[in-house]
C-alpha cells in the first residue's frame, strides 16, 4: 500500500511520542506499506522539522532524518495538479497521482477539497490507525479466508461511511 504523510503529521510525531508517530513509525517499518515521497516533499520535510521554533534536539532531528533517508521511497512527480486552495501543498496531489498512492495521512482540512482531484483517499492519522488494524487483520496467515474476507469487507464499509462522515 502506498502512503503519503503530510509534513504536519510528521512534525507531530516528531514533537510528541503519540499516535501519529506510533503511525509513521508503522508504516516505516512494515514491508506492506512504501512512504511516498517526491524530492520536493523530503526537502519539506527536512526544512521544517530543522526550524528553530520546534526546538527538535540534534538527536532527533538526527533519528527523523535517518528514517526519512532509509524509509522513504523517493519518486519524480511527473504530474501537476492545480489546487487554489492551498498551492504549496499541490506537491502531495502531484505525488499522490504520479505514484497511484492509496492513501493521504494529513491533519489539514484544506484537502477535503482536494478529493475529487485524486483517487487517493485522503485520511486523519487516527482512521489510518483504525484502518491498518483491519489490514493487519486481513493479512495475517492465521485467520481464515472467508474471516480474512468478512473484516475486509466490513473495514470498506466503514472506511467509506467514515470518510463522507466527516
Amino acid at each position: 500500500m502506498k502512503v503519503l504523510i503530510d509534513t504536519n503529521r510528521l512534525i507531530s510525531a516528531a514533537l510528541k511520542d503519540r499516535e501519529p508517530e506510533k503511525v509513521i513509525l508503522f508504516i516505516a517499518k512494515h514491508f506492506d506499506f512504501e512512504w511516498i515521497v517526491s524530492p520536493e516533499i523530503l526537502e519539506e520535510y527536512k526544512t521544517v522539522l530543522s526550524r528553530d521554533k520546534f526546538g527538535l534536539p540534534e538527536s532527533l532531528l538526527n533519528k527523523w532524518n535517518n528514517i526519512l533517508e532509509k524509509m522513504t521511497i523517493s519518486i519524480e512527480a511527473d504530474t501537476s495538479v492545480d489546487f487554489p486552495r492551498y498551492q504549496k501543498d499541490a506537491k502531495f496531489l502531484a505525488c499522490a497521482l504520479s505514484a497511484n498512492a492509496e492513501v493521504f495521512i494529513t491533519g489539514d482540512n484544506d484537502f477535503g477539497q482536494a478529493q475529487k482531484l485524486v483517487n487517493t483517499i485522503i485520511i486523519s492519522v487516527s482512521l489510518f490507525k483504525k484502518m491498518y488494524a483491519t489490514f493487519i487483520l486481513k493479512n495475517s496467515p492465521l485467520l481464515h479466508g472467508s474471516i480474512k474476507l468478512s473484516l475486509f469487507r466490513i473495514w470498506k464499509i466503514r472506511l467509506f461511511f467514515n470518510h463522507f462522515a466527516n
